[in-house]
């Protein structure tokens, strides 16, 4: 039995795969990301099969073995997924493409996704040298060379995936590949918007995200999927930045992946605990609320382009950027079809991205002025506030330093705000009911109580209303046109 075998034949999950199948393994191969994982020394996570028959035996006798679940995955490949829920893998189960494996690896995407390895042990099958390619760390799509003859044409989210790949894996595309990734890149939008989303949320996660956006950026790619990113470059912008538009929101990624690994360097251990507990929460997509927040950084300035101009004096504003961009963003997420929350978050901190920034100069904030962020900004309140905070961090034109020390003082204070805010699941309780308040004043449900009690919220997050006589006394005030 070959060196490789022996390693994937150590693994727990295809250990049940075998047991589950038989000692001859029903003449199934361990294929794709399996094989290439365990050549990488990487921890084996899934199992990719290929049968020479009907896939969904194979999945249903694992799935008994393993008392897991069983489903088709694919109606137009015929793949068959067994969940083994207990110990957090899958098999995938696919028919052989073709007559024979070495037709099967010759019909897949890159030359280190096409080795084959007997599940029942024995000597990989390699005809497209992808063993040797994992050794020199390269990415060689598979075919000729032109792209008509390459896996591409095949597939059109396959560039994208090339992109994933090197962002995931210690893996660099070869010349090459490269160009023909290059000449593909417009056609990966003819995918699916889930699978092209799919793959872009990966990239976007991973740890070394930001090599794998600006390898796509370079390839062409970034710019098929997110054209508003493209429309960034050559917007200059004022003094206060020292890049473009484009070259400012890559940084903001950048800072924002940064913060993520330094929360108690610029927030202190306390709230840095809290705050790590937030952006580790489930969003929606497959996103954590932390992991959203990089897509915010990427998508907060795509309003600027539209919405540039010059002063007379010269400076360049962008005003109302945030309004155009809000738009922008969801069309961005109908485009990829998001879901709603997804689209509701980033809308939400592109919107209120400039808020903090605004309020630096008013320092020391009044109680009232907090109160008035948080309410704007929620459900966001947390997330926009340490987007703000990579936002001025990448933001380096005139007199950037003291500018940066002020947002980011600013920044600490709210975000213990921020997330005692969200802890109490948002604005205080007025100390009267609304229907209370609307008895006593003799007044019918409608726009002016609903004020009246917002009002009553805020005075109570100052500490001006914590009971029933004052909040009385204040709406009583407020009605005759009194300042409270």
């Amino acid at each position: 039995m070959s060196e490789l075998a022996e390693r994937l034949g150590a693994e727990g999950p295809v250990q049940a795969v075998r047991a589950a199948l038989g000692v001859d393994g029903a003449g199934a191969w361990l294929v794709g990301g399996t094989v290439r994982d365990a050549v990488l020394g990487r921890p084996l996570r899934d199992v990719d099969l290929v049968v020479p028959g009907a896939p969904e035996p194979a999945a249903r006798a694992v799935a008994s073995y393993v008392r897991g679940a069983v489903f088709p995955l694919s109606e137009a490949f015929g793949a068959w997924r067994a969940l083994d829920r207990r110990e957090g893998w899958c098999c995938d189960v696919s028919t052989m493409r073709g007559a024979t494996i070495e037709d099967d690896l010759a019909d897949r995407d890159f030359t280190v996704n096409a080795v084959a390895v007997p599940l029942a042990g024995g000597t990989p099958v390699d005809p497209l040298h992808g063993l040797a390619d994992l050794a020199d760390g390269r990415l060689r799509v598979l075919g000729g060379p032109d792209l008509e003859s390459t896996a591409y044409a095949t597939d059109p989210l396959r560039p994208l995936r090339l992109a994933r790949l090197a962002t995931e894996l210690p893996l660099v595309p070869d010349p090459e590949t490269e160009r023909l990734t290059r000449e593909a890149a417009e056609r990966v939008m003819r995918s699916s918007p889930e699978r092209v989303f799919a793959e872009l949320r990966r990239i976007v996660v991973a740890e070394r995200a930001l090599g794998g956006i600006a390898l796509a950026d370079r390839l062409g790619l970034l710019g098929a999927v997110l054209p508003e990113l493209d429309a960034l470059r050559q917007v200059e912008q004022s003094h206060y930045h020292h890049l473009d538009v484009h070259g400012h929101t890559l940084e903001v990624l950048g800072r924002q992946i940064e913060l993520e690994a330094s929360l108690a360097a610029t927030f202190g251990v306390e709230i840095a605990e809290t705050l790590a507990s937030v952006l580790a929460e489930p969003l929606g997509d497959g996103l954590t609320r932390g992991q959203a927040l990089r897509f915010g950084a990427l998508l907060h300035d795509i309003g600027k382009p539209a919405t540039r101009g010059v002063r007379p004096d010269g400076r360049v504003t962008f005003i109302g950027h945030d309004r155009v961009g809000t738009e922008m963003v969801a069309t961005v997420c109908r485009r990829l079809r998001t879901s709603e929350r997804l689209r509701s978050f980033l809308a939400g901190l592109t919107a209120h991205h400039l808020r903090l920034g605004f309020l630096v100069h008013e320092r020391p904030l009044s109680r009232r002025a907090v109160f008035r962020y948080l309410a704007a900004c929620e459900p966001v309140e947390v997330e926009v506030t340490l987007l703000s905070c990579a936002d001025r961090l990448a933001t380096r034109g005139r007199r950037h330093e003291p500018a940066i020390a002020a947002h980011l003082q600013l920044a600490r204070e709210l975000m213990a705000e921020a997330l005692a805010w969200r802890a109490q699941g948002g604005a205080p309780r007025p100390p009267v009911r609304g229907d209370e308040l609307a008895a006593e004043l003799g007044i019918a449900p409608g726009p002016e109580l609903g004020r009246l009690l917002g009002a009553l919220a805020e005075a109570r997050f100052a500490g001006e209303a914590d009971d029933r006589s004052q909040a009385l006394a204040l709406v009583r005030r407020l009605r005759d046109n009194q300042q409270p």
